[in-house]
């Protein structure tokens, strides 16, 4: 590769984690560039069009949206992490589309001011994780033994949906044993496990707290 990539994002960012992880797993150099999305430095908002995260530069030129940036880095990274098949390759492009709304679950539930509101976005949650259970291969990873690219873009839900658990002592995943597996999985994985900052855990449970919703009673 002739130019190092720099990817700009936050800390607590799920999806610049899709990036890093296929980065890590394909075992290529790269910086990272922590930036106070509360108060972005004006080089930021000058160079994202959206003003939003992640960001990646590719020398003068800048990319943005986490599928593209994780498929362009699969893309350029030999041998990709995407199915060969025509139809299956676009199968799953769809469900890494589909993770969009699932994303939205970890934050709609610790914004949540009761428990009922809680119950809500949960269960929005866990009907779009069913359907990804009905999808699923049944094997370690979504297509069967071999991590690809949708595995490393579930990755950070699944590593949200963790830390929830273990920070307030509840269970998301109880009644889709595939998911369940494929979370177990791809957690085990060193790309997954090295892709965020070692301070992510108290990071998480803090942004929990500082929510001062339901979830943050639950807090231990």
């Amino acid at each position: 590769m002739s130019q190092k990539l720099e990817l700009i994002s936050f800390k607590l960012c799920p999806f610049v984690q899709r990036a890093v992880i296929v980065l890590k797993n394909k075992q290529v150099d790269f910086d990272i560039t922590f930036i106070d999305l509360n108060n972005p430095p004006d080089w930021f908002k000058a160079l994202s069009p959206l003003g939003q995260v992640p960001v990646l530069k590719v020398g003068n030129d800048v990319l943005f949206e986490s599928s593209v940036i994780q498929e362009y880095v699969d893309e350029i990274t030999p041998p990709t992490l995407m199915p060969t098949d025509s139809l299956l390759k676009a199968k799953n492009r769809a469900w890494i589309a589909f993770a969009g709304g699932v994303f939205e679950g970890p934050m709609k539930m610790i914004r949540a001011h009761d428990a009922t509101a809680y119950e809500e976005a949960k269960g929005e949650m866990l009907t779009k994780l069913g359907r990804l259970e009905d999808a699923h291969s049944g094997h370690d990873f979504f297509n069967g033994q071999t991590f690809q690219l949708i595995d490393a873009a579930y990755a950070p839900l699944f590593m949200r949906l963790d830390l929830i658990s273990k920070t307030c002592g509840v269970d998301f995943l109880g009644d889709l044993p595939k998911i369940t597996h494929w979370s177990k999985a791809c957690l085990a994985r060193e790309c997954v496990q090295s892709s965020v900052v070692p301070e992510l855990p108290q990071l998480y449970s803090g942004m929990i707290k500082n929510m001062n919703g339901y979830l943050a009673s639950l807090v231990k």
